[in-house]
């Protein structure tokens, strides 16, 4: 827990760019980091499959300028799925669709790279006291990304 703490920390200070106004007050959320806790049931970069060692949390790290990424981790690595807050749109059955531009890898604290991607994550809101699935699927110019993940129905942590 304390390393995906502090790489959601490492990640925002990474990710942070100019101020552009506050993000909207629905899931994810105001500007600030929080872990959910569940299971990760799917989580691939390309030709490798990193689910047998997928992390039971999920941090979701919102920007002020209301980018958000939600970071997976598997074996001391992260997979971040980035995408504009400001554009989440209804899904169906209570979700929403979160637009994706960016995937980010890192291992431990530090970022080690960011691929432009074409993709949504799709989530329900954890806050509603049952578990919920989001899903994240993005493709780049030459590789494909998933990662799929059940929260456990219990609110999400502030960090």
């Amino acid at each position: 827990m304390k390393m995906l703490t502090l790489a959601a920390v490492a990640l925002s200070a990474t990710l942070l760019a100019s101020a552009a106004g506050a993000a909207p007050q629905n899931f994810p959320g105001a500007p600030g980091a929080l872990t959910l806790a569940g299971k990760c049931a799917k989580l691939v970069a390309g030709k490798v499959d990193a689910t047998k060692g997928c992390g039971n949390e999920l941090a979701s790290v919102t920007l002020v300028n209301g980018q958000v990424t939600l970071i997976f981790t598997s074996g001391g690595k992260m997979l971040g799925f980035q995408g504009d807050g400001t554009a989440i749109k209804p899904a169906g059955n209570g979700n929403i669709s979160l637009p994706l531009s960016l995937v980010v890898t890192g291992v431990g604290k530090q970022m080690t790279g960011q691929v432009k991607v074409a993709g949504t994550c799709t989530m329900g809101n954890p806050y509603g006291g049952k578990p919920v699935a989001i899903e994240c699927t993005a493709k780049s110019k030459d590789t494909d990304f998933a990662g799929h993940f059940r929260t456990n129905g219990k609110a999400p942590k502030q960090k």
